[in-house]
C-alpha cells in the first residue's frame, strides 16, 4: 500500500478527520466558553441586574442570538459549499468563528461603555453564528466523503469528538483560572484569557485545512456537471419531509446537551448556591468520557444501523431525566459526576455518535452541504439554542425547582425519537456493505491511516 493509503484526492483520511475535528472543536470551544462565562460572569459584566437569575436569563438570550444566525449561515455557506466546494468555505467559517471569540475577549464591560457593550456582544454573536452555521456541514462532509461507506459512522463520529473536546478546553481553562487566581480575579478580568487564547486554535486549524484536498465526491459531482444552481431550492422541493423530520430529530440531541451542561451549571451555582469548581470538574470528567464513547457508538451504528443507535440514545435520556436532577440536587460531587457522565457520555454520546452519517446520507452529494447544514442549524437552534433560555425560565417559573425542566427534557426526547423513526427510508444507503455489495466502495484503510 502506498503513502496515500486510506486517502483519496491525495490527502490521507487521518488529516481530513483531524481538520474536521479541529473545526468542530473551535465551534464548540466558542459556544461552550460563551455559555460557561454567561452562566458565571456575563450577568454582571454585560447585563447587570438586581436579580442574578434575571441577569443570567439576559446573558442566555444573547447566547440564543448566536444560534439564530446559524440557519442563515447554513444556507449561505451550504450554497457555496455545494456550488464551489467544501474546502475554501471551511477556512472562511473557521476564521469567522475564532475571530469572534477573540473579539469578545477584548470587549469593554457595561460599566465602561454602557449599553454599547451588550449591543456589540450581540453583533459579534451574530457573526459567529453565521460562521458556525456553515462549519458543521462542511466539516462532517469532508470526513464522510473521504471515508469507506461501511465505516462512515465511525469516521464521522471522530469529527464529533471535537464537541466534548470543545467543552473540555474552555471549562478546563475556566476551572484552572478560577482555582489558582486570587479571589475575584476571574470575575474581574481573567475570564477574558480563554477568549483570547482561541487564536491558537484558529492558527492550527487554518494551517491543517490549507493542506487538505477538496472532497473527492464533490470533485466527481462537479466533473459530471451535477452541481445545482440553487441547492436550497432542490433540498426543500425534493427532500422536504426529510428536512423537517431530521430537524425535529436533532432537537433533543442538541437541547439535552445544553440542559446537562449549561442549565445544570446555572442551577447548581445560582439556585443551590454551591461552588462552581466541583460542577465544572464533573463536566470535565463527563466530556472526557464522551471523547471515548463517541467512536464506540459511531462504530456500533455501522453494525446495527444509525437510526437504532440514535433512537436508543433518546430513549435512554427519557429514562435519565428524573434521576439526573435527583442526583444533581444532592450537591454531592460524585453523584453530580455520575449524572453528567450518564447524560453526556451515554445518552448524548449515542445520539451524536450516530448522527452525522445518519443525517448526511439523507441527501445526494450535489445538495448535501445545504441539506445537512439546514438540518443541523435549525435543529440546533430549536434545541441547543433555546434550551438555556427555556431551562432558566422554567427554573424561575418553578421557584428554582427543576420539575418543569424535567417535563421539557422528556418532551423533546420523545419528540425527537418519534421523528427519527421517520428517517428509516434511507437506512439501506448506509447499512454495512459486504465485499460483493453493488454499492460503490471507498478505498480501504489500514491501521496506519488513522
Amino acid at each position: 500500500m502506498n503513502d496515500n493509503s486510506g486517502s483519496t484526492g491525495g490527502t490521507p483520511v487521518k488529516r481530513v478527520v483531524w481538520a474536521s475535528a479541529l473545526g468542530t472543536t473551535v465551534e464548540y470551544y466558542d459556544f461552550t466558553l460563551y455559555a460557561t462565562t454567561a452562566a458565571l460572569v456575563f450577568n454582571e459584566v454585560f447585563f447587570p441586574a438586581g436579580d442574578p437569575l434575571v441577569g443570567t436569563l439576559a446573558a442566555f438570550a444573547t447566547f440564543f442570538v448566536g444560534y439564530l444566525a446559524r440557519p442563515l449561515g447554513g444556507l449561505i455557506f451550504g450554497h457555496f459549499g455545494d456550488k464551489l466546494g467544501r474546502k475554501n468555505v471551511l477556512i472562511i467559517t473557521m476564521v469567522m468563528m475564532g475571530m469572534g471569540t477573540f473579539a469578545i475577549g477584548l470587549l469593554p464591560s457595561y460599566e465602561t461603555i454602557g449599553v454599547a457593550a451588550p449591543l456589540l456582544l450581540v453583533l459579534i454573536r451574530l457573526i459567529q453564528g453565521l460562521g458556525m452555521g456553515g462549519e458543521y456541514g462542511g466539516g462532517v462532509l469532508m470526513a464522510l466523503e473521504y471515508s469507506p461507506r461501511r465505516r462512515q459512522g465511525f469516521f464521522t463520529s471522530l469529527v464529533h469528538i471535537g464537541t466534548p473536546a470543545g467543552v473540555l478546553l474552555p471549562v478546563g481553562l475556566v476551572t484552572l483560572l478560577d482555582a489558582t487566581l486570587p479571589a475575584g480575579a476571574y470575575d474581574a478580568w481573567a475570564w477574558r484569557l480563554p477568549f483570547l487564547a482561541s487564536i491558537l486554535l484558529i492558527l492550527v486549524g487554518v494551517y491543517i485545512r490549507l493542506r487538505v484536498s477538496e472532497s473527492p465526491e464533490f470533485v466527481k459531482a462537479r466533473a459530471e456537471r451535477e452541481v445545482q444552481s440553487l441547492p436550497a431550492k432542490e433540498v426543500f422541493a425534493r427532500h422536504g419531509v426529510k428536512v423537517v423530520m431530521s430537524i425535529i430529530a436533532k432537537i433533543a440531541e442538541s437541547g439535552l446537551f445544553n440542559v446537562y451542561y449549561v442549565v445544570a451549571i446555572a442551577y447548581i451555582t445560582t439556585e443551590l448556591g454551591l461552588p462552581r469548581e466541583p460542577v465544572l470538574l464533573a463536566v470535565l470528567i463527563a466530556c472526557l468520557l464522551e471523547c471515548g464513547t463517541l467512536p464506540l457508538f459511531g462504530a456500533l451504528s455501522d453494525r446495527v444501523g444509525r437510526r437504532r443507535v440514535y433512537i436508543g440514545g433518546a430513549v435512554f435520556q427519557i429514562l435519565l431525566a428524573v434521576p439526573f436532577f435527583l442526583m444533581v440536587q444532592t450537591g454531592d460531587f460524585w453523584l453530580t459526576t455520575l449524572a453528567m457522565s450518564l447524560g453526556l457520555a451515554v445518552g448524548h454520546g449515542a445520539m451524536y455518535g450516530a448522527q452525522a452519517a445518519l443525517f448526511a446520507n439523507l441527501y445526494p452529494v450535489a445538495v448535501r452541504y445545504t441539506g445537512l447544514s439546514v438540518t443541523q442549524q435549525i435543529g440546533a437552534t430549536l434545541g441547543g439554542g433555546l434550551a438555556p433560555l427555556v431551562g432558566t425560565a422554567l427554573l424561575a417559573a418553578g421557584g428554582g425547582h427543576w420539575t418543569w425542566l424535567v417535563f421539557y427534557a422528556i418532551g423533546i426526547a420523545v419528540l425527537s425519537s418519534l421523528a427519527a423513526t421517520r428517517l428509516g427510508a434511507g437506512e439501506a444507503r448506509y447499512r454495512p456493505v459486504g465485499p460483493d455489495s453493488p454499492v460503490e466502495k471507498a478505498p480501504s484503510l489500514d491501521k496506519e491511516s488513522l
